[in-house]
């Protein structure tokens, strides 16, 4: 009576037909090896390309952060006396390079004086933040709120320099300077502003002749960093018009540093 209700124990299971497959077996037959080696061959060199594609291109544009970083004591004393005095500065501004992996590369600031370093910039940017609420407090003006908007102008200062040097470099055909580069040139402008600050706090009279001095070393600084990188990498030289960018870098240093020199609540002026 239960005989049709299904199998009996012991019983083999009755195997269902197999749904036909359209593509075949062509990733489980006989060829199924040589089919995987050239997709994964074939993956392998688009996925390859690609990735050294854009590992090329950050690299160029952007470069490794921790290059930026190794530094030692006696790399930030020189580097604060070129920027400060870079008319004492008697070698080449040139940086040094070296091949790896069969690209030409450059050295890291701790065996190069002229190579760019971010953590000059970040000291005297932290620095400057400080001391200009120091010199609010002297004042009886020091408030949170000041204290954020001074930073901010700051942050709106080193942008402004970044820029002014990316459209100098991409108006002379060499913008292919990677932005980290520019970024740690723009940033020295805060090592000569923190002296005119602190001489500002500690004889106010002294800052009408620290700041004057401190846009000059800035811009003969920035002039001779932009030459060398323009020599390097211009793809095309115009005499007349890459003297009149420099110029003009050098003299946009006077109001910029003047308006981050001028510590007030108000940060617009």
């Amino acid at each position: 009576m239960y005989n049709n209700m299904g199998p009996q124990p012991g019983m083999p299971m009755p195997q269902a037909n197999p749904q036909p497959n359209p593509f075949g077996n062509a990733f489980s037959g006989p060829g199924s090896g040589l089919i995987r080696s050239g997709l994964g061959a074939y993956g392998e060199k688009i996925f390859g390309s690609s990735s050294e594609y854009v590992q090329s291109n950050i690299t160029r544009y952007f470069s490794d952060p921790q290059y930026y970083f190794q530094v030692n004591d006696q790399y930030v004393r020189n580097k604060l006396k070129i920027v400060l005095f870079p008319f004492l500065h008697r070698g080449h501004w040139t940086r040094i390079s070296e091949p790896v992996g069969g690209r030409l590369s450059y050295k890291p600031p701790i065996y190069d004086i002229n190579a760019p370093d971010l953590y000059i910039p970040l000291m005297a940017f932290g620095t400057y933040v400080v001391l200009a609420g120091l010199s609010l407090g002297l004042y009886g003006k020091f408030t949170p709120e000041a204290l954020n908007w001074l930073f901010v102008k700051g942050m709106v200062g080193w942008f402004l320099q970044v820029m002014l040097l990316k459209i100098t470099l991409l108006s002379l055909g060499s913008g292919e300077a990677p932005l980290l580069d520019i970024v740690a040139y723009a940033g020295y402008t805060f090592t000569g502003l923190c002296l005119a600050v602190l001489g500002k706090i500690i004889w106010g009279y002294s800052y009408y002749v620290l700041i004057p001095w401190t846009c000059l070393c800035t811009g003969v600084f920035l002039v001779k960093t932009m030459k060398r990188v323009l020599f390097a990498e211009a793809r095309s030289y115009d005499s007349s018009r890459h003297h009149y960018l420099l110029i003009f870098v050098a003299l946009a240093q006077f109001p910029l540093l003047i308006w981050l020199g001028n510590i007030s609540v108000n940060w617009l002026f």
